[in-house]
């Protein structure tokens, strides 16, 4: 048996986004920007597509922009917002994304800001009372905060982020790549400035994605070099990309109940079995129903003689899954998250992630092989 247990690295293409995709690519060919006939259709299927996100978001058309994925939007919302609206000051936690966390860290060292860290406790929630006592010290600030851990999981109260930051006179940008398509997102009532997204997290393709910028946010480009995206953003737009993004997103909100009961219902049992089977197995994180986003499972297990080829072992039984960030892999610097978690380092963690099309009799298949290798090992 293959098992793909990755779904938060990228998820694979819904049958129905491939359709889509493919009759763009043989229908509409043209440049987006051209005044002929066949650039005018392809113009008319992009903002037919902005239109379809900004519905399901709650937001303006005006307030969407496509981006090549969630890395080129954040580092958007984080290096426009703070250059043009004159920032000195932002707060973000140690558990970001590397799109936030090296972005941030790189204007710090360069004395554009002063960065400051919120705290987490050791489940990864952040402190809200050190928030607002960090805001109340210098409330023109930018604050980014993840809505969930894209390695464990953990979920973020952005709407009482978002109520701190209003009262401090503060910029929230939230990278919401995890949630986006797994949770609604009602911006006509969440006060952010800027959220993000990428189109191969909620099963459609890669190198697309977008940002939400509040419309009373006024910013300049990231990358330039034409009048695309109403002048926000330079580049032929990747036009069947942003077809599939807004049919995959589409998707996502006509199922996602269903889709969250399902897939809750997976992690839920594959806990209770690793329990059963690994007793001295630990769980990083949240992996409360309430306080996690369930689609990731990331778990530490007891034979720390296994850590250097534990994800070898997996890939050998067929069996996919990540050590931590898929955007880390092949790194020899362990988990940022798990670090600033307090992990024990000696002990191996796994990510598994779910999505719609995984079964429970992949759960037992995975459960089964893990406790082969801990115990060959132990």
């Amino acid at each position: 048996m293959q098992v793909y247990f990755d779904n938060a690295a990228t998820t694979p293409l819904d049958p129905e986004v491939i359709k889509v995709m493919t009759e763009t690519m043989q229908d509409h060919y043209g440049n987006p920007s051209s005044i002929h006939a066949h650039g005018r259709q392809a113009r008319t299927i992009v903002e037919k597509a902005r239109k379809t996100i900004a519905s399901l978001l709650k937001a303006s058309p005006s307030e969407i922009f496509f981006t090549s994925g969630g890395t080129e939007a954040d580092n958007m919302a984080i290096v426009r917002s703070i250059i043009d609206m004159g920032i000195t000051r932002a707060i973000t936690s140690p558990l970001e994304h590397h799109a936030v966390l090296h972005t941030l860290e790189d204007l710090a060292q360069r004395g554009v800001i002063q960065l400051d860290f919120v705290r987490i406790d050791e489940r990864g929630h952040v402190d809200l009372a050190h928030l607002r006592d960090l805001l109340s010290q210098h409330p023109r600030t930018f604050v980014s905060l993840m809505h969930a851990n894209n390695e464990i999981g953990t979920l973020t109260d952005i709407r009482t982020v978002s109520e701190i930051c209003q009262e401090f006179n503060a910029i929230f940008h939230s990278d919401t790549v995890q949630t986006m398509g797994h949770y609604e997102h009602d911006l006509s009532t969440l006060h952010i400035d800027f959220l993000t997204g990428a189109a191969h997290k909620f099963h459609g393709p890669k190198g697309v994605g977008f940002i939400y910028i509040n419309g009373k946010n006024k910013i300049r480009p990231l990358i330039y070099g034409g009048a695309q995206e109403r002048n926000m953003r330079g580049g032929t737009e990747n036009v069947y990309g942003i077809v599939g993004l807004a049919k995959a997103l589409e998707m996502c909100y006509q199922d996602m109940e269903t889709h969250r009961a399902y897939i809750q219902d997976l992690k839920d049992y594959m806990c209770t079995e690793l329990r059963k089977n690994i007793p001295q197995i630990t769980f990083n994180g949240d992996i409360t129903s309430a306080g996690s986003l369930y689609t990731v499972l990331n778990v530490s297990l007891p034979c720390a003689e296994i850590a250097d080829m534990l994800l070898f072992s997996l890939d050998i039984a067929g069996i996919s899954a990540s050590g931590g960030s898929a955007c880390s892999s092949g790194s020899q610097i362990g988990s940022h998250v798990l670090q600033a978690l307090g992990g024990d380092p000696d002990k191996p963690s796994v990510r598994f992630s779910f999505c719609k099309y995984n079964t429970k009799e992949e759960v037992d298949f995975v459960v089964k092989k893990l406790t082969e290798i801990c115990e060959a090992r132990g």
